[in-house]
Protein backbone atom coordinates (compact mmCIF):
# COMPACT_ATOMS: atom_id res chain seq x y z
CA UNK A 1 0.00 0.00 0.00
CA UNK A 2 1.36 3.28 -0.85
CA UNK A 3 0.55 6.34 1.02
CA UNK A 4 -1.04 9.06 -0.56
CA UNK A 5 -0.11 12.31 0.87
CA UNK A 6 -3.07 14.13 1.63
CA UNK A 7 -3.96 18.00 1.08
CA UNK A 8 -3.07 20.57 4.04
CA UNK A 9 -6.07 22.74 3.17
CA UNK A 10 -9.43 20.34 4.58
CA UNK A 11 -12.29 21.07 3.27
CA UNK A 12 -15.18 19.93 5.56
CA UNK A 13 -17.99 18.24 3.57
CA UNK A 14 -20.49 20.83 5.45
CA UNK A 15 -18.41 23.26 3.23
CA UNK A 16 -19.46 21.53 -0.02
CA UNK A 17 -21.89 23.65 -2.19
CA UNK A 18 -22.53 21.54 -4.84
CA UNK A 19 -25.53 19.13 -4.93
CA UNK A 20 -23.58 15.97 -6.18
CA UNK A 21 -19.93 14.93 -5.82
CA UNK A 22 -18.24 13.41 -8.73
CA UNK A 23 -15.70 10.66 -8.52
CA UNK A 24 -13.63 13.49 -10.61
CA UNK A 25 -14.15 16.38 -8.57
CA UNK A 26 -12.94 14.63 -5.38
CA UNK A 27 -9.78 14.13 -3.78
CA UNK A 28 -6.73 12.11 -5.41
CA UNK A 29 -7.79 8.95 -2.75
CA UNK A 30 -11.54 9.60 -2.31
CA UNK A 31 -14.13 7.60 -3.65
CA UNK A 32 -16.95 9.03 -3.10
CA UNK A 33 -19.50 9.24 -6.07
CA UNK A 34 -22.37 11.12 -8.04
CA UNK A 35 -24.74 10.29 -4.96
CA UNK A 36 -26.78 13.39 -3.64
CA UNK A 37 -26.25 14.34 -0.45
CA UNK A 38 -27.24 16.64 2.02
CA UNK A 39 -24.66 18.57 4.24
CA UNK A 40 -24.61 17.81 7.98
CA UNK A 41 -23.41 20.56 10.74
CA UNK A 42 -20.82 17.75 12.53
CA UNK A 43 -19.07 16.84 9.22
CA UNK A 44 -21.24 14.25 7.59
CA UNK A 45 -23.31 13.61 4.52
CA UNK A 46 -26.13 11.60 3.93
CA UNK A 47 -26.42 9.58 0.70
CA UNK A 48 -30.27 8.77 0.63
CA UNK A 49 -31.63 5.94 -1.05
CA UNK A 50 -34.77 7.81 -2.34
CA UNK A 51 -32.77 9.66 -4.34
CA UNK A 52 -31.77 9.12 -7.81
CA UNK A 53 -28.32 9.12 -8.61
CA UNK A 54 -27.96 12.25 -11.52
CA UNK A 55 -25.59 11.67 -14.17
CA UNK A 56 -24.64 8.04 -13.10
CA UNK A 57 -24.74 4.66 -14.92
CA UNK A 58 -26.16 1.87 -12.36
CA UNK A 59 -23.75 -1.10 -12.24
CA UNK A 60 -25.93 -3.46 -10.91
CA UNK A 61 -26.69 -5.94 -13.53
CA UNK A 62 -30.02 -6.87 -11.55
CA UNK A 63 -31.96 -3.80 -11.64
CA UNK A 64 -31.63 -0.15 -13.59
CA UNK A 65 -33.28 1.36 -10.31
CA UNK A 66 -31.96 1.95 -6.79
CA UNK A 67 -35.01 2.63 -5.02
CA UNK A 68 -35.60 -0.89 -3.49
CA UNK A 69 -39.88 0.06 -3.60
CA UNK A 70 -39.14 -0.28 -7.48
CA UNK A 71 -37.90 -3.98 -8.13
CA UNK A 72 -39.67 -6.84 -7.42
CA UNK A 73 -38.71 -9.55 -5.87
CA UNK A 74 -39.06 -13.22 -6.18
CA UNK A 75 -40.73 -15.10 -3.17
CA UNK A 76 -37.69 -17.87 -2.75
CA UNK A 77 -34.36 -17.78 -4.26
CA UNK A 78 -30.95 -19.86 -4.50
CA UNK A 79 -27.61 -18.90 -2.87
CA UNK A 80 -25.72 -19.32 -5.35
CA UNK A 81 -27.23 -16.06 -7.74
CA UNK A 82 -24.62 -13.61 -8.77
CA UNK A 83 -21.59 -15.49 -9.18
CA UNK A 84 -20.70 -13.65 -11.98
CA UNK A 85 -19.50 -10.40 -10.17
CA UNK A 86 -15.69 -10.20 -8.87
CA UNK A 87 -14.69 -13.08 -9.69
CA UNK A 88 -12.03 -11.82 -12.33
CA UNK A 89 -8.83 -11.29 -10.50
CA UNK A 90 -6.93 -7.87 -10.68
CA UNK A 91 -2.99 -7.96 -11.07
CA UNK A 92 -1.07 -7.25 -8.45
CA UNK A 93 0.39 -3.71 -8.61
CA UNK A 94 2.46 -3.36 -6.04
CA UNK A 95 0.17 -1.35 -3.97
CA UNK A 96 -2.31 -3.05 -1.22
CA UNK A 97 -5.26 -2.07 0.20
CA UNK A 98 -4.89 -1.87 3.98
CA UNK A 99 -7.79 -0.43 6.16
CA UNK A 100 -10.54 -3.15 5.80
CA UNK A 101 -14.54 -3.10 4.90
CA UNK A 102 -16.54 -4.34 8.02
CA UNK A 103 -20.23 -6.03 7.61
CA UNK A 104 -21.71 -6.84 10.80
CA UNK A 105 -25.03 -8.94 10.43
CA UNK A 106 -27.81 -9.37 13.12
CA UNK A 107 -30.50 -11.84 13.68
CA UNK A 108 -33.66 -12.23 15.63
CA UNK A 109 -34.84 -15.51 16.59
CA UNK A 110 -38.78 -15.47 14.37
CA UNK A 111 -40.36 -17.28 17.23
CA UNK A 112 -39.63 -13.79 19.30
CA UNK A 113 -37.28 -15.24 21.83
CA UNK A 114 -34.35 -13.12 23.24
CA UNK A 115 -31.18 -14.84 23.69
CA UNK A 116 -31.49 -14.88 27.41
CA UNK A 117 -35.44 -16.33 26.88
CA UNK A 118 -33.66 -19.56 25.11
CA UNK A 119 -30.95 -19.90 27.34
CA UNK A 120 -33.51 -20.40 30.23
CA UNK A 121 -36.00 -22.51 28.66
CA UNK A 122 -33.19 -24.97 27.92
CA UNK A 123 -31.88 -25.19 31.51
CA UNK A 124 -33.66 -24.95 34.91
CA UNK A 125 -31.24 -22.21 35.96
CA UNK A 126 -30.68 -19.16 34.39
CA UNK A 127 -27.15 -19.59 34.43
CA UNK A 128 -25.71 -17.93 30.96
CA UNK A 129 -23.61 -18.22 28.78
CA UNK A 130 -26.32 -19.79 26.22
CA UNK A 131 -25.47 -22.96 24.18
CA UNK A 132 -24.41 -22.74 20.80
CA UNK A 133 -27.46 -21.84 18.71
CA UNK A 134 -28.57 -19.91 15.54
CA UNK A 135 -25.43 -18.88 13.55
CA UNK A 136 -23.30 -20.93 15.34
CA UNK A 137 -24.86 -24.22 14.09
CA UNK A 138 -23.61 -23.25 10.79
CA UNK A 139 -21.17 -25.60 9.43
CA UNK A 140 -18.35 -25.34 8.33
CA UNK A 141 -19.07 -25.51 4.56
CA UNK A 142 -21.31 -22.68 4.54
CA UNK A 143 -18.94 -20.41 6.80
CA UNK A 144 -16.30 -21.35 3.90
CA UNK A 145 -18.78 -20.50 1.08
CA UNK A 146 -19.66 -17.48 2.63
CA UNK A 147 -16.17 -16.44 2.95
CA UNK A 148 -15.18 -17.69 -0.81
CA UNK A 149 -18.27 -14.74 -1.79
CA UNK A 150 -16.04 -12.34 -0.51
CA UNK A 151 -12.92 -14.17 -1.86
CA UNK A 152 -11.10 -15.01 0.98
CA UNK A 153 -10.56 -18.20 3.20
CA UNK A 154 -10.36 -19.53 6.75
CA UNK A 155 -6.94 -19.90 8.28
CA UNK A 156 -7.82 -20.51 11.71
CA UNK A 157 -10.28 -20.63 14.28
CA UNK A 158 -10.76 -19.86 18.20
CA UNK A 159 -13.86 -20.67 20.10
CA UNK A 160 -15.44 -19.82 24.05
CA UNK A 161 -18.58 -20.47 25.31
CA UNK A 162 -20.13 -17.34 23.67
CA UNK A 163 -18.43 -16.77 19.84
CA UNK A 164 -16.23 -18.40 17.61
CA UNK A 165 -13.39 -15.84 15.76
CA UNK A 166 -11.78 -16.92 12.32
CA UNK A 167 -8.91 -15.36 11.29
CA UNK A 168 -8.87 -15.54 7.38
CA UNK A 169 -6.42 -14.62 4.71
CA UNK A 170 -7.67 -11.61 4.69
CA UNK A 171 -8.82 -10.29 8.04
CA UNK A 172 -11.14 -11.62 10.51
CA UNK A 173 -14.75 -13.49 11.27
CA UNK A 174 -16.25 -13.80 13.65
CA UNK A 175 -19.59 -15.53 15.25
CA UNK A 176 -22.03 -15.25 17.76
CA UNK A 177 -25.25 -16.60 18.07
CA UNK A 178 -27.41 -14.48 16.19
CA UNK A 179 -24.77 -11.62 15.20
CA UNK A 180 -21.77 -12.31 12.34
CA UNK A 181 -18.94 -9.75 12.11
CA UNK A 182 -16.38 -9.72 9.12
CA UNK A 183 -13.74 -8.00 8.09
CA UNK A 184 -11.84 -8.18 4.69
CA UNK A 185 -9.26 -5.85 3.06
CA UNK A 186 -7.24 -5.53 0.04
CA UNK A 187 -9.52 -6.32 -2.99
CA UNK A 188 -12.03 -8.65 -1.50
CA UNK A 189 -15.87 -8.33 -2.52
CA UNK A 190 -17.42 -8.46 0.77
CA UNK A 191 -20.81 -7.17 0.32
CA UNK A 192 -21.32 -10.07 -2.12
CA UNK A 193 -21.69 -12.44 0.75
CA UNK A 194 -24.55 -10.52 2.40
CA UNK A 195 -26.96 -12.18 0.18
CA UNK A 196 -25.65 -15.99 1.63
CA UNK A 197 -25.95 -14.89 5.44
CA UNK A 198 -29.61 -13.54 5.08
CA UNK A 199 -30.82 -16.62 3.35
CA UNK A 200 -28.73 -19.13 5.39
CA UNK A 201 -30.28 -16.95 8.60
CA UNK A 202 -33.52 -17.30 6.55
CA UNK A 203 -32.78 -21.53 7.03
CA UNK A 204 -32.14 -20.64 10.54
CA UNK A 205 -35.59 -19.93 10.82
CA UNK A 206 -33.60 -16.36 11.43
CA UNK A 207 -34.80 -13.04 10.35
CA UNK A 208 -32.81 -9.79 9.59
CA UNK A 209 -32.59 -7.40 13.07
CA UNK A 210 -29.61 -5.05 11.68
CA UNK A 211 -27.21 -4.15 8.87
CA UNK A 212 -23.99 -2.39 9.26
CA UNK A 213 -21.52 -1.65 6.56
CA UNK A 214 -18.81 0.39 6.92
CA UNK A 215 -15.05 1.35 5.67
CA UNK A 216 -12.42 4.00 5.22
CA UNK A 217 -11.84 5.87 1.72
CA UNK A 218 -9.73 3.66 -0.41
CA UNK A 219 -6.11 4.97 -1.06
CA UNK A 220 -6.47 2.61 -4.39
CA UNK A 221 -10.51 2.91 -5.41
CA UNK A 222 -9.72 1.69 -9.26
CA UNK A 223 -8.08 -1.62 -7.75
CA UNK A 224 -11.30 -3.08 -6.32
CA UNK A 225 -13.78 -5.42 -7.84
CA UNK A 226 -17.01 -5.42 -8.24
CA UNK A 227 -19.17 -3.86 -6.21
CA UNK A 228 -17.07 -2.06 -4.24
CA UNK A 229 -15.45 0.12 -7.05
CA UNK A 230 -17.00 3.39 -5.15
CA UNK A 231 -19.20 3.90 -2.12
CA UNK A 232 -22.16 4.88 -4.97
CA UNK A 233 -21.28 1.73 -6.29
CA UNK A 234 -22.07 -0.09 -3.06
CA UNK A 235 -25.09 1.47 -2.32
CA UNK A 236 -26.44 0.81 -5.71
CA UNK A 237 -25.48 -3.04 -5.48
CA UNK A 238 -27.47 -2.96 -1.99
CA UNK A 239 -30.25 -1.12 -2.89
CA UNK A 240 -30.79 -2.57 -7.02
CA UNK A 241 -29.89 -6.27 -5.73
CA UNK A 242 -33.14 -7.77 -6.42
CA UNK A 243 -32.11 -10.13 -3.81
CA UNK A 244 -31.18 -7.62 -1.35
CA UNK A 245 -33.23 -4.58 -1.93
CA UNK A 246 -36.24 -5.49 0.38
CA UNK A 247 -34.68 -6.34 3.40
CA UNK A 248 -32.23 -3.55 3.33
CA UNK A 249 -34.24 -0.09 4.02
CA UNK A 250 -31.15 1.94 4.97
CA UNK A 251 -29.06 4.58 4.29
CA UNK A 252 -25.03 5.52 3.41
CA UNK A 253 -23.06 8.65 5.42
CA UNK A 254 -20.06 9.76 5.06
CA UNK A 255 -18.58 10.77 7.84
CA UNK A 256 -15.63 13.23 7.75
CA UNK A 257 -13.64 15.70 5.25
CA UNK A 258 -13.45 14.64 1.72
CA UNK A 259 -9.61 15.81 0.96
CA UNK A 260 -8.71 13.98 4.02
CA UNK A 261 -9.33 10.54 5.83
CA UNK A 262 -13.19 9.85 5.64
CA UNK A 263 -15.86 7.04 6.86
CA UNK A 264 -18.58 5.65 5.18
CA UNK A 265 -21.27 4.31 6.52
CA UNK A 266 -23.99 2.15 5.65
CA UNK A 267 -26.81 1.04 8.25
CA UNK A 268 -30.30 -0.64 8.08
CA UNK A 269 -32.13 -1.29 11.39
CA UNK A 270 -34.81 -3.24 11.52
CA UNK A 271 -34.56 -3.89 15.38
CA UNK A 272 -37.40 -4.47 17.90
CA UNK A 273 -36.29 -2.66 20.72
CA UNK A 274 -38.36 -4.88 24.12
CA UNK A 275 -35.45 -4.45 26.14
CA UNK A 276 -33.28 -1.01 26.45
CA UNK A 277 -31.20 -2.00 28.84
CA UNK A 278 -29.75 -4.89 25.94
CA UNK A 279 -28.57 -1.67 23.58
CA UNK A 280 -25.33 -0.75 24.84
CA UNK A 281 -23.08 -2.16 22.20
CA UNK A 282 -20.00 -0.16 20.86
CA UNK A 283 -17.23 -1.21 18.34
CA UNK A 284 -14.26 0.95 18.61
CA UNK A 285 -11.56 0.96 15.38
CA UNK A 286 -7.97 2.34 15.11
CA UNK A 287 -6.80 2.78 12.10
CA UNK A 288 -2.86 3.55 11.46
CA UNK A 289 -0.73 4.52 9.20
CA UNK A 290 3.31 5.31 8.59
CA UNK A 291 4.21 3.99 11.86
CA UNK A 292 7.07 3.33 13.45
CA UNK A 293 9.97 1.55 11.46
CA UNK A 294 11.64 -0.45 14.04
CA UNK A 295 8.18 -2.07 15.09
CA UNK A 296 7.26 -2.66 11.28
CA UNK A 297 10.41 -4.31 11.43
CA UNK A 298 9.55 -7.39 13.68
CA UNK A 299 6.10 -8.47 11.30
CA UNK A 300 9.07 -9.52 8.65
CA UNK A 301 8.72 -13.24 8.51
CA UNK A 302 12.76 -13.85 7.70
CA UNK A 303 13.90 -12.17 11.42
CA UNK A 304 12.39 -15.12 12.59
CA UNK A 305 14.41 -18.87 12.84
CA UNK A 306 11.97 -20.33 10.01
CA UNK A 307 12.03 -24.02 11.88
CA UNK A 308 13.09 -25.40 14.91
CA UNK A 309 14.48 -29.02 14.90
CA UNK A 310 11.27 -31.10 15.44
CA UNK A 311 9.00 -28.88 14.29
CA UNK A 312 5.85 -28.99 11.48
CA UNK A 313 5.75 -26.16 9.34
CA UNK A 314 2.39 -25.35 11.32
CA UNK A 315 3.96 -25.64 14.18
CA UNK A 316 6.73 -23.25 13.01
CA UNK A 317 3.90 -21.06 11.67
CA UNK A 318 2.71 -20.63 15.06
CA UNK A 319 5.18 -19.95 17.13
CA UNK A 320 6.78 -17.56 14.93
CA UNK A 321 2.75 -15.57 15.12
CA UNK A 322 3.50 -15.70 18.78
CA UNK A 323 6.50 -14.77 18.96
CA UNK A 324 5.99 -11.55 16.44
CA UNK A 325 2.63 -11.27 19.18
CA UNK A 326 4.83 -10.72 22.23
CA UNK A 327 7.87 -8.99 20.39
CA UNK A 328 5.17 -6.13 19.50
CA UNK A 329 4.18 -6.11 23.13
CA UNK A 330 0.34 -6.85 21.54
CA UNK A 331 -0.26 -9.35 23.96
CA UNK A 332 -0.16 -6.71 26.57
CA UNK A 333 -3.13 -4.78 24.81
CA UNK A 334 -5.23 -7.58 25.66
CA UNK A 335 -4.91 -8.92 28.63
CA UNK A 336 -6.30 -12.29 29.89
CA UNK A 337 -7.43 -12.51 26.18
CA UNK A 338 -7.50 -16.08 24.15
CA UNK A 339 -5.30 -15.46 21.42
CA UNK A 340 -5.05 -16.65 17.56
CA UNK A 341 -1.96 -14.77 15.52
CA UNK A 342 -0.97 -15.22 12.55
CA UNK A 343 2.52 -14.54 10.67
CA UNK A 344 2.39 -14.31 6.90
CA UNK A 345 5.08 -14.41 4.40
CA UNK A 346 7.44 -11.95 3.49
CA UNK A 347 5.58 -10.03 5.85
CA UNK A 348 2.42 -9.17 7.46
CA UNK A 349 0.18 -9.98 10.29
CA UNK A 350 -3.12 -10.88 11.62
CA UNK A 351 -4.83 -11.47 15.01
CA UNK A 352 -7.94 -12.19 16.32
CA UNK A 353 -8.25 -12.56 20.90
CA UNK A 354 -11.56 -13.54 22.37
CA UNK A 355 -12.28 -12.69 26.14
CA UNK A 356 -15.93 -13.90 27.04
CA UNK A 357 -17.99 -11.87 24.98
CA UNK A 358 -15.51 -9.32 23.56
CA UNK A 359 -13.25 -10.19 20.64
CA UNK A 360 -10.07 -7.66 19.57
CA UNK A 361 -8.33 -8.30 16.47
CA UNK A 362 -5.24 -6.61 14.74
CA UNK A 363 -4.26 -6.58 10.81
CA UNK A 364 -0.60 -5.11 9.99
CA UNK A 365 1.16 -4.61 6.66
CA UNK A 366 4.69 -3.37 7.11
CA UNK A 367 5.89 -2.50 4.37
CA UNK A 368 7.86 0.73 4.35
CA UNK A 369 6.16 3.69 3.25
CA UNK A 370 3.23 2.47 2.88
CA UNK A 371 2.94 0.49 6.57
CA UNK A 372 -0.71 0.45 8.23
CA UNK A 373 -2.26 -1.10 11.36
CA UNK A 374 -5.51 -1.61 12.38
CA UNK A 375 -6.39 -2.61 15.89
CA UNK A 376 -10.93 -3.52 16.64
CA UNK A 377 -12.38 -4.33 19.67
CA UNK A 378 -16.35 -4.46 21.15
CA UNK A 379 -15.11 -4.56 24.78
CA UNK A 380 -17.30 -2.31 26.66
CA UNK A 381 -15.40 -0.23 28.81
CA UNK A 382 -16.15 2.77 31.19
CA UNK A 383 -12.61 4.26 29.71
CA UNK A 384 -11.35 3.49 26.31
CA UNK A 385 -8.06 6.34 27.29
CA UNK A 386 -6.00 3.99 28.43
CA UNK A 387 -6.27 1.35 25.88
CA UNK A 388 -6.03 3.74 23.12
CA UNK A 389 -2.94 5.21 24.29
CA UNK A 390 -1.47 1.85 24.75
CA UNK A 391 -2.15 0.97 20.75
CA UNK A 392 -0.38 4.18 19.54
CA UNK A 393 2.20 3.94 21.83
CA UNK A 394 2.84 0.62 20.80
CA UNK A 395 3.23 1.49 16.69
CA UNK A 396 4.16 5.01 16.96
CA UNK A 397 2.02 6.05 13.19
CA UNK A 398 2.56 9.28 11.82
CA UNK A 399 -0.95 9.41 11.49
CA UNK A 400 -4.17 7.48 12.81
CA UNK A 401 -8.12 7.50 12.26
CA UNK A 402 -10.45 6.27 14.94
CA UNK A 403 -14.33 5.43 14.58
CA UNK A 404 -16.36 4.32 17.10
CA UNK A 405 -20.29 2.74 16.65
CA UNK A 406 -22.36 2.62 19.62
CA UNK A 407 -26.06 2.74 20.93
CA UNK A 408 -26.73 5.53 22.58
CA UNK A 409 -27.29 3.36 25.52
CA UNK A 410 -23.50 2.04 24.99
CA UNK A 411 -22.80 6.06 24.26
CA UNK A 412 -23.63 6.67 28.27
CA UNK A 413 -21.84 4.33 29.53
CA UNK A 414 -18.27 5.73 27.89
CA UNK A 415 -16.68 7.96 30.40
CA UNK A 416 -13.30 8.63 28.43
CA UNK A 417 -12.30 8.56 24.82
CA UNK A 418 -10.43 10.92 22.82
CA UNK A 419 -13.63 11.32 20.44
CA UNK A 420 -15.90 12.97 22.93
CA UNK A 421 -13.00 15.29 24.81
CA UNK A 422 -12.47 18.81 23.51
CA UNK A 423 -9.68 19.40 21.01
CA UNK A 424 -7.36 20.07 24.08
CA UNK A 425 -7.71 16.99 26.01
CA UNK A 426 -8.06 15.37 22.58
CA UNK A 427 -4.40 15.06 21.86
CA UNK A 428 -2.20 12.40 23.22
CA UNK A 429 1.21 12.09 24.16
CA UNK A 430 3.58 9.37 23.86
CA UNK A 431 6.89 9.21 25.59
CA UNK A 432 9.95 8.51 24.07
CA UNK A 433 10.85 4.89 23.29
CA UNK A 434 14.44 5.23 24.56
CA UNK A 435 16.65 8.65 25.58
CA UNK A 436 17.81 8.58 21.74
CA UNK A 437 14.26 8.83 20.36
CA UNK A 438 12.19 11.83 20.93
CA UNK A 439 8.35 11.71 22.48
CA UNK A 440 5.72 12.32 19.86
CA UNK A 441 2.20 14.34 20.68
CA UNK A 442 -0.64 13.59 18.72
CA UNK A 443 -3.49 16.32 17.84
CA UNK A 444 -7.12 15.84 16.60
CA UNK A 445 -7.34 17.87 12.99
CA UNK A 446 -10.86 17.01 12.45
CA UNK A 447 -13.74 15.08 13.89
CA UNK A 448 -17.26 14.15 12.78
CA UNK A 449 -20.40 12.75 14.04
CA UNK A 450 -24.09 11.60 13.44
CA UNK A 451 -27.05 9.87 14.92
CA UNK A 452 -28.26 7.43 12.14
CA UNK A 453 -31.51 5.67 11.63
CA UNK A 454 -33.47 5.14 15.46
CA UNK A 455 -30.34 5.23 17.75
CA UNK A 456 -26.79 4.63 16.00
CA UNK A 457 -24.24 6.93 17.05
CA UNK A 458 -21.03 7.31 14.54
CA UNK A 459 -18.29 8.96 15.36
CA UNK A 460 -14.94 9.55 13.42
CA UNK A 461 -11.54 11.60 13.88
CA UNK A 462 -8.32 12.01 12.20
CA UNK A 463 -4.98 12.42 14.79
CA UNK A 464 -1.86 13.70 13.25
CA UNK A 465 1.80 14.28 15.21
CA UNK A 466 1.77 17.78 15.88
CA UNK A 467 5.35 17.86 17.33
CA UNK A 468 7.83 15.81 19.13
CA UNK A 469 9.37 16.29 22.94
CA UNK A 470 12.16 15.63 25.00
CA UNK A 471 11.67 14.31 28.02
CA UNK A 472 11.53 17.28 29.66
CA UNK A 473 8.74 18.66 27.30
CA UNK A 474 6.78 15.86 27.81
CA UNK A 475 6.82 15.71 31.47
CA UNK A 476 5.84 19.87 30.93
CA UNK A 477 3.28 18.24 29.04
CA UNK A 478 1.89 15.47 31.59
CA UNK A 479 0.14 17.96 33.96
CA UNK A 480 -1.44 20.22 31.54
CA UNK A 481 -4.12 17.71 31.25
CA UNK A 482 -3.36 16.07 27.90
CA UNK A 483 -4.23 12.08 27.43
CA UNK A 484 -0.56 10.39 27.45
CA UNK A 485 0.59 6.71 28.09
Amino acid sequence: MTHNPKSKNELPISSITSDYIYESGSSKNSDISCYSSSPHPTGTTTHDRSQHPKSCTVTSTNSTSTNPHDVHIPPAFSIDFDNESGEVDREYTGQFEGPEKTLEVCFRRKDGMTEMDHSQFQSDSSTFPPPKAGLRLLRRSDLDHICKRARCTILSSISNQYLDAYVLSESSLFVYNYMIVIKTCGTTTLLRCLAVLIELGRRLDLELDWVGYSRKNFNFPDDQCFPHGSFTQELEYLYGHKRLCEKLDGNGYTLGPITDDHWFVFVADQTIRSKPDMENDRVLNIMMFDFDLDVADLFYYDKYQRKKEGETEEQAVKRISMEQTKAAGIDALCPGALFDARAFEPCGYSMNAILYKSYYTMHITPEEGSSYASFETNQKLASYTSLINNVIRTFRPRRFVMTLMADEGGLREIKGNPLLETSEFAKIAVPPKSKYNAGLVYKRTNIASIKVESDCCCMMGNWTIAHELGDRDFNEQRHRGMSFT
